[in-house]
């Protein structure tokens, strides 16, 4: 009996071994205790802040469309906005708001949160601040904007081809060189095409307000304008251009479905590609705040699709006017320019400097309207 134990103890002994030796083996080559496992990596907060509903088919759709593609490419990147943030005081809230709640990057997306911008960067120096439109800078506070006026030129060649009253109604937000420069940039357009134009402007003091802006538009027809241009954030001016049978010239995104018959074609913008690459260089920490300033050769602002009643000659007029600009052979404000009252303000071979196009405080010659001081 005694043998026969100690025979069944070594018979356990042995088997005991045998799983120990598995579970080592197991763990050896098989899967990693969750214990040491890496932690997931947390995503990187980024936030938009808008000045319009993001439903406004204009400037916030469009910056909108450019944060939909940045979360899009960049998986590691979660993205959050806050929409129709007034241009005041409660724009310095937002944005501490939005800081305090660990997003490292905002996007302020209108002209007005610039000191509100230059505030809040101060208190979050760890956090980076992108301005859009605006020309102050710090460490973390950088600003970026497109060369808006290039497509608004092209658009004015298409508009001072069609017009047959040569007036043209120019609906405009805010007497601030962002909005001067492009009605400029139009005017010269349209009197490239046909130098009996004139390009009238009424001021809405808005950059959002439907009712407004058609309202504003509505007056312009009624004056005789028998094409409407804009710069606005919705498609209103170009929908009572449609109710009046007259053209229109849209701008920020392609606005054809609110007014097809209307609508020749419009400036957009194109922010998703900036974003993405901005994103980036702040992750990898080879961003440094500048004032960007995309053209219309990176592909960040372009002339929107033509509506059916363009001409295919006006099309050949514009492309090669393009072709022009993206090859950097020709730009805008390339002089002689003349101001209102015939004063030459940029002789003939010279072209006006960035900080002169950021600073425009006066209307080339064909504009008919006032600047607000």
């Amino acid at each position: 009996m005694v043998i026969r134990q100690d025979k069944r103890n070594k018979g356990l002994l042995v088997l005991v071994a045998l799983l120990v030796m598995s579970i080592l083996i197991a763990g050896c080559g098989g899967q990693k205790p969750a214990e040491n496992q890496p932690a997931k990596a947390d995503k990187v907060k980024v936030a938009f802040v808008y000045v319009g509903p993001v439903g406004d088919a204009g400037w916030s759709y469009a910056h909108d469309q450019g944060r939909k593609q940045l979360e899009q490419e960049m998986p590691n990147v979660e993205t959050t906005y806050v929409e129709s943030v007034p241009e005041g005081a409660d724009a310095e809230r937002v944005l501490t708001e939005l800081a305090m709640k660990g997003n490292k990057i905002i996007f302020a997306t209108s002209f007005g949160y610039m000191d509100y911008v230059q505030k809040v960067a101060q208190k979050f120096p760890d956090v980076t601040f992108l301005h859009c439109s605006g020309f102050k800078t710090a460490d973390n506070v950088g600003t970026y904007f497109g060369r808006m006026y290039q497509a608004r030129y092209l658009s004015g060649l298409a508009a001072g081809k069609h017009t047959q009253s040569n007036t043209i109604g120019y609906v405009a937000a805010f007497p601030i060189p962002e909005v001067v420069r492009g009605i400029n940039a139009f005017t010269l357009g349209v009197q490239a095409a046909n130098p009996e134009a004139k390009v009238r402007v009424v001021w809405t003091n808005t950059w959002y307000n439907p009712a407004t802006e058609k309202d504003a538009a509505k007056s312009l027809l009624d004056a005789g304008a028998d094409v409407i241009a804009m710069h606005q954030d919705t498609p209103a001016p170009m929908q009572a251009a449609e109710e009046k049978d007259k053209f229109a010239v849209s701008y920020n995104t392609d606005m054809r479905s609110f007014a097809p018959k209307a609508i020749l074609t419009g400036p957009v913008w194109n922010w998703g590609p900036y974003y993405v690459k901005t994103v980036k260089a702040i992750l990898d920490k080879s961003w440094k705040s500048e004032q960007y300033w995309g053209s219309m050769a990176e592909n960040l602002v372009d002339l929107g699709p033509y509506g059916p009643m363009v001409a295919e000659d006006t099309k050949a007029v514009i492309a090669k006017k393009k072709e022009e600009i993206v090859k950097g052979q020709w730009d805008v404000f390339t002089g002689p320019l003349t101001d209102q009252q015939g004063n030459v303000k940029v002789p003939a071979g010279q072209k006006m400097t960035d900080k002169e196009l950021l600073e425009f405080n006066w209307f080339v010659q064909g504009v008919d309207g006032t600047i607000a001081k």
